[in-house]
């Protein structure tokens, strides 16, 4: 019953199926490769440009604030590679840094008539 031709054609697609499923790994290997090592770069340049303290204050607020601490971190980066950074970030000037980049907090007050 089973026609020869048929088998093939199966076999040709399920080897076709098998080369794209391989290609997408091999693809998102090479992503997350790529994503490691910039995340290398990332922590040397911060390794560089800030104090121990001011490091750990930064963990504390990605733990906190992820956004906010991946926005600070893109800020000094971009700032030492601009050149436009004298010397290193002490932690009470990581301390100012995050208090300008903090949102305000408004105090909301409900009034009943």
């Amino acid at each position: 019953m089973d026609d020869p031709e048929l088998e093939a054609l199966r076999q040709r697609r399920l080897a076709e199926m098998q080369a794209n499923q391989q290609q997408a790994a091999a693809q998102q290997q090479a992503a997350e490769n790529q994503r490691q090592q910039m995340e290398l770069q990332k922590q040397m340049i911060l390794r560089q440009i800030l104090v121990p303290e001011a490091r750990d204050r930064l963990a504390n607020v990605r733990v906190a604030n992820p956004q906010m601490a991946d926005m600070v971190e893109m800020q000094l980066i971009q700032l030492a590679q601009s050149g436009r950074l004298q010397g290193v970030i002490t932690d009470a000037m990581l301390r100012d840094i995050l208090r300008q980049v903090a949102p305000q907090h408004r105090e909301i007050k409900i009034e009943r008539r």
